[in-house]
Formats: structure tokens, C-alpha cells, sequence
């Protein structure tokens, strides 16, 4: 499988943030958003950013904005489907999904997926293991993009839940350590955002 279409979710209202885009937090020197592209970039083929507005808000990054194709803001498999629509166009058979919001993802996400998938499981999510317990980080995914299809006529048909979709079809877990700092640390909130910008600046020190 060659490198996949990276798709950057940030099409979330923000509500606990007080609105407006949490990936242009400033982590002390990077953006959320900027820290997610440099991580993603080397596991992707081309990267593009779901959100919906005003695309020019995002202008300094250059990356190409592709909003929700379905209107209500049904959630993030909205944006998974806009991606995978993209990646048709461009001709990709897969894209490997992150938000916006999580400046700690890991690095080889994308070839763990890949190496998680298995025929009967064509869909591929990131999890770990906490208290002895398996929990899925489901925004963190490597799809086909052949099930666009069946995926766009789920969200029609109501469906916003991730893996309600994902476990008709079969789906593969690639189990990540959990930090230090843990990988999939999202800001959801003022401390989440001042414990983000602690770890980064930590990481930064250390280098």
C-alpha cells in the first residue's frame, strides 16, 4: 500500500474552549494545528484539512480546506467521508485521519494502522490499553476509501457514531503506549490547553 491522503479533522464546534478553532491554539511557539501537520506530513502522501467556514482562516498553512459534505455538522465521519471523497479524486485508495487538537499523536500511526490491517478487517483504529481495558481512539483511523460510498448513505440515514459504523465492517486495532505524554491527548478545555503547552515546551527543552 503506498502512502495514504492524510485528512486533518477540525471541523468541531469547540464549546469548552468558548468557540472558534481549537487546532490555532498557541502551544508557545506552534499552533495545535501546526504541531499535528509536522507530525503527520512524513506518514502521508499530501495532507488536506476538513473544517467548515471561512477557508482562509487556515491560509498560512497551505494546506487545501475541504468542508463537510453534509450539512448539521453530523460529527467526524462526516469529515472521514469528505476525505475519502477527496482521496477518489486524487485517485488514493486509503486516508489516515487525526484531529486537529492532539499535538502529541504519534509519529508512525500510519504504518501501524497499515500492518493492523487484515482482509476481513479493511478498516484500521488507533486504541490503547488503560486499567486493563482496550479503549479505541477512533477519530485516529486508516480507511478505504471504497466504502464511501456505504459511509455517506450511513450519515444520511442518521448514523453519527464512529464505531457503530466501523463495526459493520470489520475493524482492526493497533494498540499505542500511553505515554508519557499520552499519544492521543486532546485540548478540550483552558487546563487541557495549559498542560498541552507544559508537555511541549518539556519535549522542546529535551531535544
Amino acid at each position: 500500500m503506498s502512502k495514504p491522503l492524510g485528512v486533518i479533522l477540525a471541523g468541531g464546534l469547540a464549546r469548552r474552549m468558548g468557540g472558534g478553532d481549537k487546532g490555532l491554539l498557541d502551544l508557545g511557539g506552534q499552533s495545535l494545528l501546526g504541531e499535528v501537520i509536522a507530525r503527520m506530513a512524513p506518514q502521508c502522501a499530501g495532507l488536506v484539512l476538513n473544517a467548515n467556514g471561512d477557508a482562509a482562516r487556515f491560509a498560512g498553512f497551505g494546506l487545501p480546506v475541504i468542508p463537510d459534505g453534509i450539512d448539521g455538522f453530523p460529527g467526524p465521519l462526516a469529515g472521514v467521508l469528505a476525505g475519502m471523497e477527496r482521496a477518489a479524486e486524487l485517485g488514493q485508495s486509503h486516508i489516515l485521519t487525526a484531529a486537529a487538537d492532539t499535538p502529541f499523536l504519534p509519529r508512525d500511526l500510519g504504518p501501524r494502522l497499515r500492518d493492523a490491517l487484515r482482509p476481513d478487517r479493511p478498516i484500521a483504529l488507533a486504541a490503547t490499553r488503560e486499567e486493563g481495558r482496550v479503549i479505541r481512539q477512533p477519530v485516529f483511523g486508516l480507511w478505504p476509501v471504497a466504502l464511501r460510498y456505504d459511509l455517506r448513505a450511513a450519515i444520511e440515514g442518521g448514523l453519527s457514531k464512529i464505531v457503530l459504523w466501523t463495526d459493520r465492517h470489520g475493524t482492526a486495532l493497533a494498540e499505542f503506549d500511553t505515554g508519557p505524554p499520552h499519544p492521543f491527548f486532546n485540548v478540550n478545555t483552558p487546563e487541557d490547553l495549559a498542560e498541552a503547552r507544559a508537555i511541549w515546551h518539556k519535549g522542546r527543552t529535551e531535544l
